[in-house]
C-alpha cells in the first residue's frame, strides 16, 4: 500500500491529507492539497481568509468530507463521517468562531456531545465539575465550571473552547485561530500549555493571522492560497517578509502613516466619561475619561484585554449605561438617546463578536448589510426591494466582499469577508462617527489591509472613526492618532508617524516578552 510505504518512510508523520480537494458548488475550496501532521511538532498554517485552511480543518477534524483525496492515520487509510468519531479516533479542534452554547455552564460545554456516564446511564456531573475545575487552574482561569457561558467575556469563552478540545485528551490538536481573542497573559498561558502537549508527543497544527506569533511558536510552516498549498519551510528558515510574500503574492503590507491629515470639526466628543464594570464588580471598568474623534480622523484605541476600552465604545453606541459624565455627536448630548436613535442620528458601533453580536446567520448576505438601515429604504408603508437590493449591491462592491451573490448565505462567507458585511452593514447607514472593536480579529494581512484602506477613504469623505485594537503594529500603520488606555483611563497620546513600537507598548503596560512553546523566551 502507498500510505504504507510513506508510514514506514517518515514514521513521524500521524496524519496525512493526500490529494484532497473539497467543492461547494461550484466553489473549489480545496485543490488537491497534500498535507502532513508530525508528531510533537507545531506545523503552522498561514494563508489569507478563504484561502482553504479552514476547510482543510475541518475535514481532519470530521466537520466536512472531502470531495476528493483521502486521509491517512498512522498510515492506515480512514474516513471521518463525523466529529465524533474524530475524537475517538485522536483528533480534536478548537474551531476559529465560538462553538459554545451560551445557555449551558462552562462545565456542560466542556463535556458536550462526550459526558461521562456512569453504569446505570446517568451523567457524572460531579467527576465532569472535577476535570473541568482541573482544566480552568490549567489554565489559569480562576472560573466556576457551573458558571453560565453567556456571563462570560469573548477571551473566556475562548479559553472555554480550549479546555473542551484538551479534555478529549486528542493525540492531534488542531486550533484554528485560538488566540484571537485573548490577552497577552491568556496566550503566554496557552503556549505553556502547548509546550507541555509537545512534550507528550502531541501533534499541533496551528492557525494564526498574528504572523510574527505564529512564527514564533511554529516548527513548520505551511501557506495556502487559492486553494493550493504553495509553499513549505522549516521555521528556522522562514521570517515575516517571506510570509506575506507566500501568502500574497507581494512583500508589502498595508502602511497608512503617510495618509493625509485634512481633518474637519469635532464630530465625537467625550468629557468626563465612566462606566462601570458589566461584570457586576465593584469598580469602574472606563474612569473619567475625554477624548475627541475629528471628521476625517482616525482614532486608535490601543492597550491591553481589559483595559476598559471594549466597555468605552460600548457606552458610546449605547449598549452600555453611563455613570458619569457626558458624550456628544457634534453639539448633540447622546445620554438620553437609544442605541436605533444613535444610528440615525449618525453614530454606529461594529462590534468585537461579529458572530454573537453584529450578524444574524439565519440570513443571508445581503439581509444581514441592509439590517440596520432598512428604514432609509422604506417607500409609502414597506421597504423597496429594489431600492434595497440596489443599495446593497453597491455596497458589496464597494467593501470588495467576496461572494456568490448577495442572495448567498452569510455563513459561506470567510471571516473577513464576514467581517466586511458588519462594516458594510454600519457605512449602508451613512454615519458621521464610526466606532470598531477589534475590527480585524481572526483576519488575514490581505484583508485587513482592505478594511484601513476602506476606513481611510470614508474618512477622506469626512467620517469619523474611533477604533480598538490589541496589535501594536495595526495602531502604528493604520491610524492618525493613538490613544493608549490602562485600567479604564486614557494614558498617553501618540503621534504614529513618530513613535516607537516600545513607547506605545510600555505606555499600555505590555511586555514584550514571549515563550516558544519549546521553552525559548524570546
Amino acid at each position: 500500500m502507498i500510505g504504507e510505504q510513506r508510514q514506514v518512510a517518515d514514521p513521524e508523520v500521524v496524519l496525512r491529507a493526500v490529494n484532497v480537494s473539497k467543492h461547494y458548488g461550484a466553489t473549489q475550496a480545496l485543490k488537491g492539497v497534500n498535507f502532513e501532521v508530525r508528531r510533537g511538532k507545531v506545523t503552522v498554517l498561514f494563508g489569507e481568509n478563504g484561502a482553504g485552511k479552514s476547510t482543510l480543518m475541518k475535514i481532519l477534524a470530521g466537520v466536512e468530507r472531502p470531495t476528493g483525496g483521502y486521509l491517512e492515520l498512522d498510515g492506515r487509510r480512514i474516513e471521518l463521517e463525523s466529529p465524533t468519531q474524530a475524537v475517538d479516533e485522536g483528533i480534536s479542534i478548537i474551531h476559529q468562531e465560538l462553538n459554545l452554547c451560551s445557555n449551558m455552564s462552562v462545565g456542560d460545554n466542556i463535556f458536550i456531545g462526550r459526558e461521562l456516564i456512569n453504569p446505570l446511564g446517568g451523567v457524572r456531573y460531579g467527576e465532569q465539575y472535577r476535570i473541568a475545575k482541573q482544566l480552568m487552574a490549567q489554565l489559569e482561569e480562576d472560573i466556576d465550571p457551573a458558571t453560565p457561558v453567556s456571563d462570560l467575556r469573548l477571551g473566556q469563552q475562548q479559553i472555554i473552547e480550549i479546555a473542551r478540545a484538551l479534555a478529549a485528551k486528542a493525540r492531534i490538536l488542531i486550533m484554528d485561530e485560538p488566540t484571537s481573542a485573548l490577552s497577552a497573559s491568556e496566550v503566554e498561558v496557552l503556549f505553556r500549555v502547548m509546550r507541555e502537549l509537545l512534550e507528550q508527543d502531541v501533534a499541533i497544527v496551528y492557525i494564526s493571522h498574528h504572523l510574527e506569533e505564529a512564527i514564533e511558536i511554529s516548527d513548520h510552516a505551511v501557506v495556502f492560497r487559492d486553494g493550493e498549498l504553495v509553499a513549505t519551510a522549516d521555521a528556522a528558515d522562514i521570517d515575516l517578509a517571506w510570509v506575506v510574500a507566500k501568502m500574497t503574492g507581494s512583500s508589502a503590507e498595508y502602511d497608512f502613516t503617510d495618509s493625509p491629515r485634512q481633518f474637519g470639526e469635532v464630530a465625537l466628543s467625550v468629557n468626563g466619561l465612566s462606566v462601570a464594570d458589566p461584570t457586576g464588580a465593584a469598580r469602574l471598568a472606563v474612569n473619567n475619561v475625554s477624548l475627541s474623534v475629528r471628521e476625517g480622523e482616525i482614532v486608535c484605541l490601543y492597550g491591553l484585554m481589559g483595559a476598559g476600552r471594549t466597555e468605552l465604545v460600548e457606552a458610546l453606541a449605547g449598549r452600555e449605561p453611563v455613570a458619569a459624565g457626558s458624550a456628544s455627536l457634534g453639539s448633540t448630548d447622546l445620554r438620553r438617546y437609544s442605541i436605533r436613535e444613535r444610528i440615525a442620528m449618525g453614530i454606529g458601533l461594529v462590534p468585537e463578536d461579529r458572530q454573537r453580536d453584529g450578524l444574524v446567520q439565519l440570513m443571508s448576505v445581503g439581509q444581514n448589510m441592509s439590517l440596520a438601515s432598512l428604514t432609509s429604504m422604506v417607500t409609502g408603508m414597506f421597504v423597496s426591494r429594489r431600492i434595497e437590493r440596489e443599495r446593497i449591491r453597491e455596497q458589496i462592491a464597494d467593501v470588495r466582499v467576496k461572494t456568490a451573490s448577495q442572495d448567498a448565505p452569510i455563513t459561506s462567507l470567510s471571516g473577513g469577508n464576514q467581517q466586511k458585511v458588519v462594516i458594510g452593514k454600519m457605512l449602508l447607514t451613512r454615519p458621521k462617527v464610526l466606532l470598531l472593536d477589534e475590527p480585524t480579529r481572526g483576519i488575514d494581512v490581505g484583508a485587513k489591509g482592505e478594511i484601513f484602506s476602506l476606513l481611510f477613504q470614508e474618512a477622506e469623505r469626512g467620517l469619523a472613526v474611533l477604533y480598538v485594537t490589541s496589535e501594536i503594529g495595526e495602531a502604528l500603520t493604520a491610524s492618525h492618532r493613538i490613544l493608549v488606555m490602562s485600567k479604564g483611563r486614557i494614558v498617553r497620546e501618540f503621534d504614529p508617524a513618530t513613535s516607537t513600537r516600545e513607547e506605545v507598548m510600555a505606555a499600555s503596560g505590555e511586555s514584550e516578552v514571549g515563550i516558544h512553546p519549546n521553552g525559548v523566551t524570546q
